[in-house]
Parts: structure tokens; sequence; C-alpha cells
């Protein structure tokens, strides 16, 4: 099977003053297409740190990640927005949504990026915004949806591009356990369509829902969970 997402060899070192914080210590893992994989381990113990790595937001001390079998650092900064771009799709706790737009321009924003044609884009986002079950609220702002709903616009986000994996950073941190629960069914409804997810979560009910949880501690893997 396919590798969708892969690290080889991550590390993560801070300097605080004359201390050094080993953050993420060395590090390998593969995602296979079509993987829903949770990422799991104490507070502090690295987790969001090996997320912000493998979403490019930041960059490693040492090592690589590969992403579609595409390095993402050692190349430059163009080419690394344009490959998270196109291969790359985000979920975050907080749901990072524009107040000043509708749900569907919300959506639509990943394709303008990429410079589709805006009548294409509107066409692509309204039809995820379907998928999500949120067809009849492309007009509504962000403050006039629920929390649930809002969380819905970003995986229609997220998805709209159609990624190779979608990393997810605590994605029902800020709902209630029935709307968490509907998330979680939609995460996994993308999944069993052949979407690539990555789940960093807190909550062993959610980590269960996945079909692999990957344990850190103080920085590595301590345990694979099939």
């Amino acid at each position: 099977m396919a590798v969708a997402l892969a690290c080889e060899g991550l590390w993560k070192i801070y300097e605080m003053g004359e201390e050094k914080v080993q953050a993420v210590r060395g590090i390998d893992l593969e995602i296979a297409q079509g993987e829903m994989v949770a990422i799991m381990g104490p507070s502090g113990c690295g987790k969001t740190t090996l997320l912000n790595i493998l979403s490019g937001i930041d960059d490693p001390s040492a090592g690589q990640v590969r992403v579609a079998s595409k390095p993402l650092f050692g190349i430059s900064d163009d080419e690394r927005t344009d490959l998270r771009g196109r291969e790359m799709g985000f979920i975050f706790q907080k749901f990072h949504l524009l107040e000043v737009m509708n749900a569907v321009e919300n959506v639509e924003i990943p394709l303008l990026l990429l410079g589709i044609d805006p009548v294409e884009a509107r066409k692509k986002a309204t039809s995820a915004l379907e998928k999500v079950g949120l067809g009849d609220r492309c007009e509504h702002r962000p403050a006039e949806l629920s929390g649930g709903q809002q969380q819905r616009v970003s995986i229609a986000r997220a998805i709209v591009h159609e990624p190779s994996v979608i990393l997810c950073d605590e994605p029902t941190g800020n709902l209630d356990s029935a709307t968490s629960d509907q998330v979680m069914d939609l995460l996994e409804q993308l999944n069993k369509g052949g979407s690539t997810l990555v789940v960093v979560t807190h909550d062993d009910a959610i980590a269960k829902r996945c079909s692999r949880i990957v344990s850190i501690f103080d920085g590595r893997i301590i345990d694979h969970e099939e």
C-alpha cells in the first residue's frame, strides 16, 4: 500500500537559555494511504510538536518528512507552501474560520490559493459542504452556525482540494460529547471513502475509533496499537 505520510529520524530541539529541550527524539513513522491514525500522549509529550513538523508549520532540527513521497523540508518556502496546499488538509481544535466570510467562501479559500477558477472553486466548495451535511448553510457566516456546524465547515475546507492526508489537531476539543460523536462519525466516513487522517487527541474514546494508535512519551514513540 502506498505511503501517504512518513517521517525519518525526526528530531526537534529547543534551546532555552543554556538548556536544550528535546521535544521530538528520533521519530520514524509511516502512515499508509487510507489509514486513520491517532497520536496520543500526556501533555508535554511532544505530540503537538510532532504534528507541527508533520504539517510543515515548524522545521525539524534533524530528519525529513515526506508527503505523497515528496520531501517537505530542504526545499524552498514557495515549494513547501505549494506542497502543503496541494497534498495536505488541516482541521483544528479552534475552527479558524474567517468571520467576515460565509461558509462556502471559507471552504473555497484553499482552491483560490491554488489558482483554481473562481466558478469551479465555488462548485467544489458547495459540493464539499454538501458532503458534510451543510448544503443548506452555504450562505451562513460562522456566527450563525453552531460549534459542530463550524467544525463541519472546517472539515469541508480540509477536503475540498482532495489532499493526500488530513491532519487533525484535537478536532473535537471544543465540542460537547454528542457533537464530538457526530464529527467523529463524519471523519470515519471520510476515512472509509479513502481519505488518510492523522488525529492528535488526548481522548481515549476518540483514539479507539481510529485504525491505529501511536503513543508518544518524552518525544519518542513508545507503542503502536492496532
